[in-house]
């Protein structure tokens, strides 16, 4: 197989190219995150092993450009961050397989075979429209018939999954698991502050209300 390694640690590069070429396998090792969307894009790779931590760049930001540029490549994405949330940004950004460091390089090479062996992936879905709101979630921009939502990350985040589930009445607690990464209740009231400050964004400026409270059950956008 041929393989595209994006790691910028030199230590982690030579472990990582070592493993894989006594595997049989043939390496390419870029360091940073522009070189590595370059390589994948304009050669043919049987799988891309890509760092979530990289200078200038964030992994996952990486992953949505290539996505972006119709780049079907199976990624397994290596982190030391253990946060669900983390993981699941990582495998909605185009991640075929997440993979925990330290790891073992065992796990590593039966987690490429696996992706390698996957059906071509159809483009992934790098904008989204839902009534007078459309996001693209390459730029990060999000507007409301065709004026720009001045949104922090965490509410580009919010939006994005309430776009993702239009129409469906979201609970907090898939809230706090999705958006966030918790797997308890903080017994806080983070959700209904951020909701806030979200719908006073996307909705107060404008005459119709797109983002409601369902009393006893969550929200629903749509």
């Amino acid at each position: 197989m041929n393989i595209l390694i994006i790691e910028d640690d030199a230590e982690t590069g030579a472990y990582l190219t070592r493993g894989l070429q006594e595997a049989g396998w043939d390496v390419q090792l870029c360091t940073a995150a522009q070189e590595g969307i370059l390589a994948v894009s304009t050669r043919d790779f049987d799988a891309v092993v890509l760092d979530r931590m990289l200078p200038g760049m964030d992994g996952v930001d990486a992953l949505r450009l290539m996505r972006g540029a119709g780049v079907t490549t199976p990624v397994l994405m290596l982190t030391a961050r253990t946060a669900i949330h983390d993981r699941v940004e990582g495998l909605e950004a185009g991640a075929d397989d997440y993979l925990l460091k330290p790891f073992a390089m065992s796990e590593l090479l039966a987690r490429l075979k696996i992706i390698a062996r996957r059906p071509a992936r159809t483009p992934e879905v790098t904008e989204m429209t839902v009534g007078p709101l459309h996001i693209n979630r390459v730029t990060r921009v999000a507007t409301r018939e065709g004026t720009d939502l001045d949104l922090s990350p965490l509410e580009f985040r919010l939006l994005d999954f309430l776009m993702g589930h239009a129409g469906e009445v979201v609970t907090r607690t898939i809230l706090l698991e999705q958006v966030w990464g918790y797997r308890f209740d903080p017994k806080t009231s983070l959700v209904q502050t951020h909701m806030s400050r979200l719908r006073a964004k996307v909705d107060k400026p404008f005459d119709e209300e797109v983002i409601r409270t369902v009393r006893g059950a969550g929200y629903v956008l749509g």
